[in-house]
């Protein structure tokens, strides 16, 4: 089975999607997965989608992402892992080398969320593409994500439609743009910007050297 491939490391099994049947409560698959993952080297992507792991599944993960040497993308979406999910995945990346991408979309993830992640951010050298997309973040969470975004050199792509940010996040945003070199995808549409947020942005490109696409 799965878990059997990957407890043998087995070279060709480099991706899993586990759909449905890894809530915490009433399930051993979860906690089995998650023991794995810390000495498996070969898994390159794991998605588990609309599973309720919630944040004590999100807390398991991130566990394993300590010790994980291997995995590149981790899909963990709708799956309610809140605000404190995202800050035990967030203390995961401060030591995590190897995870390129992050999608955390439509998992209740507000402000302080956020917050945990942003500080994240600031230290973590191996993360790409961070996707939080239909969450319930505003502009005081744009703003702790525009605030790592002034010093983090890794980030390529910063997935935040659907959310809650209106002009005063784009401005904040719009600051760290003028300031960050990495960034070359920053997705904001579906939010709650208007001209003036819009005039913040159109500012920060006239500075912005790295930037191929805004929405």
């Amino acid at each position: 089975d799965n878990l059997r491939q990957l407890r043998l490391n087995d070279p060709t099994f480099q991706h899993l999607s586990v759909y449905g049947d890894c809530s915490v409560e009433g399930s051993e698959t979860m906690r089995q997965l998650v023991e794995v993952l810390k000495t498996n080297t070969t898994l390159q992507q794991l998605s588990i989608e609309d599973s309720d792991i919630g944040a004590e599944g999100a807390r398991w993960l991130a566990e394993a992402l300590k010790t994980n040497t291997s995995l590149q993308q981790l899909h963990i979406t709708y799956n309610n892992i809140g605000d404190e999910g995202a800050r035990w995945l967030a203390d995961a990346l401060k030591t995590n080398i190897s995870l390129q991408k992050l999608d955390i979309s439509n998992s209740d993830i507000g402000d302080e969320g956020a917050r945990w992640l942003a500080d994240a951010l600031k230290i973590n050298t191996s993360l790409q593409q961070l996707d939080i997309l239909w969450n319930k973040i505003g502009d005081e969470g744009a703003r702790w994500l525009a605030d790592a975004l002034k010093t983090n050199t890794s980030l390529q792509q910063l997935h935040i439609t659907y959310n809650n940010i209106g002009d005063e996040g784009a401005r904040w945003l719009a600051d760290a743009l003028k300031i960050n070199i990495s960034l070359q995808k920053l997705d904001i549409s579906n939010n709650n910007i208007g001209d003036e947020g819009a005039r913040w942005l159109a500012d920060a490109l006239k500075i912005n050297t790295s930037l191929q696409k805004l929405n």
